[in-house]
């Protein structure tokens, strides 16, 4: 990812540095069970760990000349570690290297992103309690439903983002394999237990069964759980851009002094990080198509997903690290406005209310279709003419022989929408 939407954390783990560091973890690892079955000579993984440096342009460099990538990796530990490097990579292959080093690399990324929900999950507790009762407008299809609060409306983002956190520790653990059986999967060159040990050093499980390679659909299964996250993210993100619209400003991104929201025209506040968090949502669930696409391969093994990992690899953890970030920044800072809530609220002169007055029609004995006609024609004349619903329903009398003028009262009331906010929050919360 470029620099601009990339945070140091996740660009080390995706460094190549990093990379030929973990690949010399596993070879290492791999070389200290050997010499233990006694299959290679004893010292060969301390000469190795302390003469070996990671020099990434050197790799580079064999790797144009050789075009192998893991052959030009131990070409170099072999020039700083001497003649004993020779005794690793026995009975391994090249995906045994790499499957397993991508896997530690997705774990340590999905360990920071899960850190990450962590933050928001706190920044979303904390301000759904502070506007649990703060009254706001419900839509549907962006249209005025009924009253609720703007703390539930960031419970549900919590709830979400908790089963975010779920799915991204299932996803962790998913992928958290070790496959050291060399060519084709088969242990015909490499003691099993060489694997069962490189997995305990490493921190990963021994994967039960590979081909040449750790089957794709653990990774499909990472991939697709950042997409959802992604989407998490772009549902937060809209309905900050729609509640800061000039017509509804009920919220708004924290604007800093000296922040300019327009070239053209001064007084632009634009939404522009939630804008931003939309566009970062796209590039996330681009890399879910292809993860899953990369589950079939070839036979044993092929290397059409490699291609695609070493995109999206990188990609798809960095941005998700990003944008949650930026939007726990975002969550933090905003700008609420209670008032113009309640202004909206009110914006309809009560026609938010036709649902209770039609109930308590049918409890008088009409019928559920006589009912809504009668509460719909008051409603769409209120709406044309821009009048008050209760006001023309009390001038009906047929209405009010059904309905007394004190229940009608009660029903233009905002609080018994608001009488199970607790009881939700108690489920949410708990």
């Amino acid at each position: 990812m470029i620099n601009r939407y990339s945070r140091k954390e996740l660009t080390k783990i995706w460094s190549d540095e990093n990379k030929y560091k973990i690949w010399l973890d596993v070879e290492i690892a791999a070389a200290e069970s050997m010499e233990k079955l006694g299959q290679i000579p004893k010292g060969v993984a301390s000469v190795v760990r302390k003469k070996t440096k990671i020099n990434v342009g050197r790799i580079q460099k064999i790797e144009t000349e050789v075009k192998h990538d893991v052959i030009a990796f131990l070409t170099s530990v072999t020039e700083r570690a001497g003649i004993k490097a020779r005794y690793l990579h026995q009975g391994m292959t090249s995906s045994d290297v790499l499957d397993t080093s991508f896997n530690i690399q997705l774990v340590q990324s999905g360990k920071i992103i899960l850190k990450n929900i962590d933050q928001i999950l706190k920044v979303l507790k904390r301000q759904a309690k502070k506007y649990k009762f703060t009254p706001c407008m419900g839509r549907s299809h962006g249209i005025h439903a009924e009253p609720i609060t703007f703390g539930l409306k960031l419970a549900s983002f919590y709830e979400e983002f908790k089963r975010n956190r779920k799915r991204l520790k299932d996803a962790i653990d998913e992928v958290s394999t070790c496959a050291i059986s060399g060519a084709v999967g088969t242990y015909a060159n490499i003691n099993p237990n060489v694997e069962k040990h490189v997995a305990k050093k490493l921190g990963l499980k021994v994967e039960p069964i590979s081909s040449q390679v750790i089957p794709r659909d653990r990774h499909a299964f990472y991939f697709s759980v950042l997409g959802i996250i992604a989407g998490s993210i772009e549902r937060v993100a809209v309905e900050i851009r729609h509640l800061q619209r000039t017509e509804v400003y009920e919220l708004q991104e924290y604007f800093s002094k000296n922040q300019k929201g327009s070239s053209a025209m001064p007084h632009k506040k634009n939404p522009i990080l939630s804008e931003n968090l939309t566009g970062l949502a796209r590039m996330v669930r681009s890399a879910v198509i292809p993860a899953l696409e990369n589950i079939a391969l070839w036979h044993e093994r092929d290397i059409s997903h490699s291609s695609v990992e070493r995109n999206i690899g990188p990609d798809a953890n960095i941005t998700t690290d990003f944008a949650l970030a930026r939007l726990v920044n975002i969550l933090d800072n905003m700008i609420v406005y209670p008032k113009k809530m309640l202004e909206n609220l009110n914006l309809t002169k009560g026609l938010i209310f036709s649902q209770e007055v039609m109930l308590e029609l049918t409890k008088s004995g009409l019928s559920r279709e006589k009912s809504y006609r009668l509460v719909q024609t008051y409603a769409k004349k209120c709406f044309a003419e821009n009048l008050n619903l209760i006001d023309v329903i009390s001038s009906d009398k047929f209405i009010m022989s059904k309905i007394s003028p004190k229940k009608l009262k009660s029903i233009f009331n905002y609080s018994k929408h608001f009488k199970n906010v607790n009881f939700i929050f108690r489920r949410v919360f708990k």
